[in-house]
């Protein structure tokens, strides 16, 4: 078994980040230590992370993503299951980071899903959401046929459409994960949306 390096065991990441990793339960301690390399000596100021496990003809995948802001980054760190080294048939898994600059973030979207919304009870802002975080690196366009308002017209107006940035995604449902998880992906995008462009 190897051991740490001595840089990383100086790092302390803040208690309720890693009580959210150990909760998530994919390899802990491996993804503590991808996220003190990225963060290094600076603060974390806010996180949220999210496990998935998705499912194939062949496989169940887990995956977690974590997303950790400090004064000046957005930090990503993403781990997930690799296939089976064929050789080994030993266990993989992969672990990236990406680090953002706060001031370089151009977005931060929540989408809401309220199921019965004429039954809307204020405050409770439904049971599942998307958040999407945008810095420039992936973008969508979602073109349309453009239209007039003649209803008899059938000339050409060429399209319209509308570019969105889309660099990361996170779906986050209460029925799978809680409300208690809905709660953490609001406050952490409340707290990076008043710090973007910093």
């Amino acid at each position: 078994m190897s051991q740490v390096p001595t840089d990383l065991t100086r790092i302390v990441l803040p208690s309720p980040l890693l009580d959210a990793i150990a909760r998530a339960g994919y390899y802990p301690d491996l993804v503590a230590d991808i996220i003190r390399a990225a963060v290094g000596e600076e603060e974390v100021i806010s996180h949220l992370v999210h496990q998935e496990t998705t499912f194939d003809q062949e496989s169940v995948r887990r995956h977690i993503t974590a997303l950790v802001t400090t004064s000046t980054r957005l930090v990503i760190a993403h781990a997930d299951d690799f296939p089976d080294d064929e050789t080994t048939r030993e266990d993989v898994a992969t672990a990236t980071t990406e680090c953002i600059p706060l001031r370089a973030v151009r977005g931060v979207m929540l989408t809401h899903v309220v199921p019965k919304p004429s039954e809307y009870v204020p405050g409770s802002l439904g049971r599942e959401l998307t958040l999407t975080v945008g810095w420039g690196t992936v973008s969508r366009v979602d073109l349309l046929p453009a239209v007039c308002a003649d209803p008899s017209c059938d000339a050409d107006h060429g399209y319209e459409g509308t570019i969105a940035a889309d660099d990361i995604s996170l779906r986050i449902s209460a029925e799978a994960e809680g409300s208690g998880a809905l709660d953490a992906a609001v406050t952490f995008a409340r707290d990076l949306s008043a710090r973007v462009g910093v």
